[in-house]
């Protein structure tokens, strides 16, 4: 048995009942973006009232920024033809309150010829305190690499300076005793073998304590540690390597050791996969970014291949950027070599 129609003004009361028992924001506006509905959840997340803000033009809930792009985003939405989608590209925008403060929102559009014109429906959640609890953990995974950078500094400078200088005097008190045994031709062989052994002992030691923490970063900045890296990483693997950098290259921490190990990473990712002759580093800036590339001529990979993206070498230089509240960009085809791109917003003291 077919269920009788509900009045019209029924029907209405109960899909008003709807929107209003919503736990997201729903703002719904005209072809011309003034708003014709809205909820009392974005009441409570914007802080005006529903009867206040019919009529009034969707930007007004932007920060003064933002409304110019929004409003042609919205544009465009409506001649694609597409009948709802995220917007922001899974990136968080920003609205404004009733007393001015500004807070994060997530956001997804969908639009609906009625018979009014074309309608435009906006649903939003405030995800303040999702952001915040990001940026905490940022800080806390920032803090916890400071604290092993400082540790593994301590252990190079103890390796460099203790356990190589030791290994250094034993070799030269080694030296010392083989000139008085020169009537014992085995005993001479020995200690020529062990004066080699305590070589290659102490130039492990070195080499372990440069991987650790260049002292050289500590000592003499960023520049000169890069230089040395590009340096080190030609002499290892024969590959030549140029270096273009900025002059006054001068950051504080957390971003000079955050920008020496990603070009660390790329560099360690070319000796290992890229087969190439030839690497170019390159770091400047570019408004208030810094941008650091690392490009080769080697064997290049598909980007689109699941398992490239999510290789340890790839995930690091990633983790790295994601911590100074950068990102990067990988381009690589097959046979073609591999550009590692990396954007880092500069402190404000040194924009």
């Amino acid at each position: 048995m077919t269920e009788p129609a509900l009045p019209e003004d029924s029907a209405a009361a109960r899909l008003a009942g709807l929107l209003d028992s919503a736990m997201d924001g729903i703002i719904t506006v005209d072809a011309a973006q003034r708003i014709v509905m809205y909820n009392r959840a974005a009441e409570r997340i914007f802080g005006h009232p529903a009867a206040a803000m019919r009529g009034q033009p969707l930007d007004g809930l932007l920060p003064q920024r933002y409304r110019a792009g929004h409003a042609e985003q919205v544009r465009r939405f409506g001649e694609t033809g597409v009948t709802s989608r995220r917007m922001g590209d899974q990136t968080v925008l920003v609205g404004l309150r009733a007393d001015g403060t500004e807070f994060p929102i997530e956001a997804s559009i969908s639009q609906l010829e009625a018979p009014e014109g074309r309608l435009y429906t906006v649903i939003l959640r405030d995800v303040s305190e999702r952001v915040r609890a990001q940026e905490e953990l940022a800080a806390f995974a920032a803090e916890s690499a400071g604290v092993r950078e400082q540790e593994k500094s301590r252990i190079a400078r103890e390796l460099h300076d203790e356990l190589a200088q030791a290994l250094t005097a034993l070799k030269m008190d080694t030296i010392t005793l083989r000139e008085h045994v020169r009537g014992d031709a085995v005993a001479q062989g020995k200690l020529s073998q062990m004066i080699a052994m305590l070589d290659a002992c102490v130039a492990s030691v070195r080499r372990i304590s440069a991987d650790l923490r260049p002292l050289v970063l500590d000592d003499l900045g960023l520049l000169a540690a890069i230089e040395w890296l590009v340096h080190n990483f030609s002499q290892r693997t024969g590959v030549a390597c140029t270096l273009a950098a900025d002059e006054d290259l001068d950051l504080p921490e957390p971003y000079a050791t955050g920008v020496f190990r990603m070009v660390q990473e790329s560099l360690t990712n070319v000796a290992k996969h890229a087969r190439a002759s030839q690497v170019a580093v390159r770091i400047r800036r570019d408004g208030d970014q810094l941008v650091l590339a690392v490009q080769d001529d080697g064997a290049g990979f598909r980007v689109t291949d699941p398992r490239k993206p999510q290789s340890l070498g790839i995930a690091g230089l990633r983790e790295r950027a994601h911590l100074m509240r950068g990102e990067v960009r990988i381009d690589s085809e097959p046979g073609q070599g591999t550009r590692v791109e990396a954007r880092i917003p500069l402190p404000q003291e040194n924009r």
